[in-house]
């Protein structure tokens, strides 16, 4: 009983492998056409060049140009003045300013802006050392 059934379970699998044989001898004819699904048709030329892809870039009159990379330049780092230190009118004590640098105004020199701006991040900075914050900032900005 066993002999008529493994026949029966080869001859089925032999079968059922065919069509897979088939199938595969297709598939490299379609991998060859650069994965298309589509075959061409006999006898029809390739579009050169494919569609999708940009022209080659072709230099006027066959000139090359070769790029310059110019040379670095070092570049001077800008001087830093130190304003007197402040006496802090509530506490009396000198608090030293922070170095500033080159201001907005003509010839570099510090502007009200670039001043209360130094002076706001100088109260900042001391914290309770500086006293009052307004008194602080208005004393800077004054000086």
């Amino acid at each position: 009983m066993r002999k008529p059934s493994i026949l029966l379970l080869l001859f089925l699998s032999a079968l059922l492998a065919a069509p897979v044989c088939a199938q595969t001898a297709n598939s490299y004819d379609i991998m060859r056409d650069d994965y298309s699904i589509m075959v061409p048709e006999k006898g029809s030329k390739r579009e050169q060049p494919e569609p999708w892809l940009a022209p080659k870039y072709k230099s006027p009159r066959g000139t090359v140009k070769h790029v310059t990379i110019p040379k670095s330049r070092t570049v001077p780092f800008p001087n830093a003045t130190t304003p007197p230190p402040i006496v802090v009118p509530q506490t009396g004590r000198v608090l030293p300013n922070l170095p500033t640098l080159p201001g907005a105004g003509p010839g570099g020199r510090e502007t009200y802006q670039d001043r209360a701006a130094r002076c706001a991040h100088q109260a900042g900075v001391y914290g309770q050392a500086a006293g009052d914050r307004g008194t602080y900032v208005g004393t800077c900005i004054n000086q």
